[in-house]
């Protein structure tokens, strides 16, 4: 059965049960996160009986996981479509890290790699919409909404779907053709059950229409933090691929640092649990990665939040980024990424439009690679990251691409010569 032990505000640290749906925590208005009973499981399945290293997809940390694949009870909720289990591609060849002396390894989240896991919509956060419809599925809610940039909405559309459940997206009409025609197409086939509202110019327009619209007449909010730690969990798997044994290995073992394209900042949280987690199971010490959050030069609220000191971002509008989940001008869980980025030595680091594109070409010329303009934002990060110390020679850093580039077509068919 589930560890989860109990809900608890990341700010106010106020418990609540775990079986009643809940968006922000009613004390701050602040996210809350699913605490685990690690106590527990250390003592029902020790020696890291829970993990299942012959499964392909992110349920193969069983019980460590918000809900259990292997026990019978937690499994009927799971939708699985092969999420998660991405590979970690060696790039040290990478100019920068050729020249730097690196070990840099691109995790791919997304298009699918032979012999690997797979995230269907070649996106992330499969991760977290998996999650969220699992738990969803849990507490009998039947009508999901959530704002998005675009991938989150095409996630949670598959899910739903599959789960039987019904969907309202919210999102940019210049969301990128192809995820904003799988959403519309569908709406169409699936009239009623999955509903498009197209509105802008962020992600924050479309958090305000749906709240408006549709949570006022009883759907369910699974916008970034504010479901209950959903999300966090299924993105938690991420941090916990990035630390399992390599194949024919028993040491659990982290990089030195971590390169992660940051919009809302779920996947911080989501590694940074993961790794608190092992720690206290004793796979891991206290050692942590470097979390370094690259964000785009015309969107960077992290950026300018993490230079001056500040302990939360201040939403300001963007001229918008080609990397289109990075399109986010400010987020409720951003205080929470800040204080990680701090706790890790890390920091929070914009790159140029013109800077991402140009990764974008010489990678794809390089390898032939669907790498999104996120993963591309990464990388491009490299050679500031080298001149400031925040990447070392003989590292192992480990760059994060969240989704697949054929997502972004035609507006990057450009680039891609």
């Amino acid at each position: 059965m589930s560890h989860v032990r109990c809900l608890r505000g990341i700010a106010s640290g106020v418990e609540y049960p775990s079986d009643v749906p809940m968006n922000l925590d009613p004390v701050d208005g602040r996210p809350v996160e699913m605490v685990l009973d690690i106590e527990r499981l250390a003592a029902e399945q020790p020696d890291a009986q829970w993990y299942d290293p012959d499964r392909r997809d992110m349920w193969r940390f069983g019980a460590l996981m918000a809900l259990d694949a292997g026990d019978p009870a937690d499994a009927l909720n799971i939708v699985s479509l092969g999420e998660g289990g991405t590979p970690l591609l060696d790039y040290s060849r990478h100019p920068v890290a050729r020249d730097g002396g690196i070990r840099l390894s691109l995790k791919d989240e997304g298009r699918a790699h032979a012999g690997f896991g797979a995230n269907p919509t070649q996106s992330f956060k499969d991760r977290g919409m998996a999650m969220v419809v699992a738990h969803a599925r849990r507490l009998g809610l039947k009508r999901l909404a959530v704002p998005t940039q675009g991938n989150a909405g095409d996630s949670l559309t598959r899910y739903a779907l599959a789960a039987g459940l019904s969907v309202v997206v919210a999102m940019p009409d210049d969301t990128p053709t192809p995820i904003l025609g799988n959403v519309a197409a569908a709406a169409f086939r699936h009239p009623g059950q999955v509903i498009l509202e197209l509105i802008g110019p962020t992600i924050r327009e479309a958090a305000a229409l749906l709240k408006q619209k549709y949570v006022a007449q009883g759907w369910f909010s699974v916008a970034t933090f504010q479901e209950p730690g959903w999300r966090i969990e299924g993105k938690k798997s991420l941090g916990l691929e990035l630390a399992e044994p390599a194949r024919g290995e028993t040491r659990w073992l982290l990089p030195d640092a971590v390169i992660y394209p940051t919009g809302g900042g779920t996947g911080v949280l989501g590694m940074w649990k993961a790794w608190s987690e092992l720690e206290a199971l004793g796979l891991i010490d206290s050692r942590r990665p470097r979390m370094i959050c690259v964000q785009s030069a015309t969107m960077e609220p992290l950026v300018r939040a993490f230079d001056s000191g500040a302990s939360d971002t201040t939403p300001l509008p963007g001229a918008g980024t080609l990397a289109v989940g990075l399109n986010v001008p400010g987020g409720v869980g951003h205080f929470r990424v800040l204080e990680i980025i701090r706790a890790s030595a890390g920091a929070a680091v914009a790159v140029a439009e013109a800077d991402i594109a140009a990764e974008l070409t010489r990678l794809w010329r390089d390898t032939r690679w669907w790498i999104g303009p996120e993963g591309a934002a990464c990388l491009a990060a490299m050679p500031q990251l080298l001149d400031r110390g925040l990447i070392r020679r003989g590292e192992h850093v480990v760059a994060v691409n969240t989704g697949s580039a054929e997502k972004y077509l035609p507006a990057l068919r450009h680039l891609l010569d």
